[in-house]
């Protein structure tokens, strides 16, 4: 098999397990660890006729909350409100909470879900205003991440995340399966099942498509598949290796690695397919690009200096200059969306660790203290990274704040993960 996978790590292991098993093998529950140096103390009320509901709105808003970093959950201690109430903010006060969220859910008659809340500043006693939903039991989740993402904002002035998806490939059996599901790693659904290798999915700027590669043909090959429809397009099948594959900011072009002409080296082809365009030319393997979030440069991997280091260089091509200097073997770089930081796996001392560089003067952070940390991908607003990793002796799929400080535990309940990669914010 001549492709980067090599670097990559891409080793997905059998499993126990029938095919029959595999959605439950997407589904996580997160387990939050870790203690920020400023968190937003608040409580989120259980929602008034939750007890009927198939979710718990409150426990997922709750939960999106202390993944963030951002926020501490005060107990709320029985609280009986909702999104019409005019609470008594004095034992709230008294609680140490800073804001209060309270809400309700119900049935509608055409059976559809009504779900309303409303945010209050405790110290301040001000409402800070709702909003309210009407939803199909599919959709009740993504209701609950919206509310996230409406306190998120009202409380930090950035935008929240939890109502944006995640794709990633998870392996049970002798079946791969491509997942697009909620950023909490819940509902997911599958884009592709396949009894070959998928690997490196990767979202357009729109989150309307992925790339992925494809081991069908019995080489990798790279598609392009309309996450809405769920067709897909041929994009890159040439002789050798096709693989990594890496969207332009504009979603016009896809950089890629092929071995059409020998070693594996980047190219640039259009996102509809046609010829592809070569922008190295080197003696090693260059591998793993991905676009600045400009489209002015792209970041990749090459050994062309005796070991894996990252690169960067015009995105028409041109001489590349070297970005990663501490370290002797560094692959799998993701840039955050303001450019300001590059995520990147590096081993040290024969394991593999998730590093953070400031670009702007080439300070480094470990910030994780697993052992077989992979693929890092950013948040859409740059404050969290996803990425797999094994933890426990199990496969997992993790977040992080960007100081590593706030962890959580997407744990599945079986199946090896990977490949996880970030999408857009939702239109």
């Amino acid at each position: 098999m001549n492709i980067p996978a090599l670097w990559r790590r891409r080793q997905f292991v059998a499993v126990a397990g029938a095919a029959a098993a595999l959605p439950a093998l997407a589904q996580f529950r997160v387990e939050v660890s870790g203690v920020g140096l400023t968190q937003l103390p608040i409580a989120v009320v259980p929602f008034r006729g939750s007890d009927q509901a198939p979710q718990k709105i409150a426990a997922i808003v709750q939960a999106d909350l202390e993944r963030s970093g951002q926020f501490r959950a005060i107990d709320p201690a029985g609280a009986a409100l909702d999104e019409s109430s005019r609470p008594d903010l004095t034992p709230w006060r008294q609680k140490g909470a800073d804001s209060i969220a309270t809400g309700s859910v119900s049935r509608l008659a055409d059976g559809r879900w009504d779900v309303r809340f409303r945010l209050w500043d405790v110290v301040r006693g001000q409402d800070l205003g709702g909003q309210s939903y009407a939803v199909t039991v599919g959709d009740l989740r993504l209701a609950a991440h919206r509310i996230a993402d409406f306190i998120y904002e009202k409380l930090t002035g950035e935008k929240g995340i939890f109502s944006t998806r995640i794709a990633y490939v998870t392996k049970a059996g002798n079946r791969y399966n491509l997942w697009v599901a909620d950023s909490d790693g819940e509902n997911a659904q599958s884009a592709l099942s396949s009894s070959e290798p998928i690997i490196s999915p990767a979202w357009s700027a729109n989150g309307s498509r992925l790339a992925y590669v494809s081991f069908e043909s019995r080489k990798p090959v790279v598609y392009v598949h309309d996450v809405a429809s769920g067709r897909r397009r041929l994009i890159a099948n040439f002789r050798g290796s096709n693989s990594a594959p890496a969207w332009s900011p504009d979603g016009r072009t896809l950089a890629v690695t092929l071995s059409r002409d020998g070693g594996s080296q980047l190219y640039t082809i259009d996102a509809n397919g046609g010829e592809p365009r070569r922008l190295t030319q080197s003696a090693g393997i260059d591998t793993e690009p991905i676009y600045s979030p400009d489209g002015r440069n792209i970041y990749f991997v090459s050994d062309r200096g005796g070991a894996p280091q990252i690169y960067r260089m015009p995105a028409s091509g041109g001489n590349p200059e070297r970005v990663t200097f501490t370290g002797s073997y560094n692959i799998s770089p993701a840039l955050s969306p303001d450019g300001r930081w590059l995520a990147y796996i590096s081993r040290i001392s024969g394991v593999f660790e998730l590093q953070v560089m400031e670009l702007s003067n080439g300070t480094v952070h470990s910030i994780t203290d697993t052992t077989a940390d992979e693929s890092p991908s950013f948040a859409p607003n740059g404050r969290l990274i996803v990425y797999a990793t094994r933890q426990n002796g199990q496969e997992a799929l993790m977040t992080t704040t960007l100081d590593g400080k706030i962890k959580a535990r997407l744990a599945g309940k079986g199946g090896d993960i990977r490949e996880p990669d970030w999408g857009p914010f939702q239109k």
